[in-house]
């Protein structure tokens, strides 16, 4: 009897994260999208409401991404007049991002759509589980690789 090897794609750890982390993305754009945010615009409103202006890479390295998409993001969150992107008066080779009084309305709209898909996910998922899956996924961010490093 000959038995069938497995599938890598069966047992890859990137394929397994990048297919929840596009299935959960999309409902989270889907609900967010009324209020004309994507997920990860609100994960940047989220990220200056809560830490005050910062720099692009500080802001990057709290949500886990390079420098440059950072700064592609912030480019239409900016044309929206919801966050600012200014020269550091102090380094002028850094930018600093902020949160300005659009950007913390759009984000007050946003906050109950958020937390309603937010508890639908956990109803569904169940919220220990939901719990000790943001621990495993911060776990990741330890594993040693530096994926940004120039």
């Amino acid at each position: 009897m000959t038995t069938t090897p497995p599938n890598p794609a069966d047992q890859c750890n990137n394929l397994a994260l990048r297919k929840a982390a596009r299935y959960l993305g999309a409902t989270y754009d889907k609900t967010l999208a009324s209020v004309g945010l994507r997920a990860t615009q609100f994960s940047i409103l989220q990220q200056l409401s809560a830490h005050g202006d910062m720099t692009i890479t500080s802001l990057a390295d709290t949500i886990a991404m390079d420098r440059t998409t950072m700064a592609s993001n912030l480019k239409p969150l900016a044309r929206e007049g919801l966050v600012t992107v200014e020269p550091s008066p102090t380094d002028r080779r850094a930018r600093i991002a902020a949160i300005t009084p659009d950007g913390l309305a759009r984000l007050k709209e946003a906050l109950p759509l958020w937390r309603d898909v937010q508890a639908r996910f956990e109803e569904n998922f169940g919220a220990e589980d939901a719990a000790r899956l943001r621990e495993s996924l911060a776990a990741v961010l330890d594993t040693g690789f530096t994926p940004w490093a120039e």
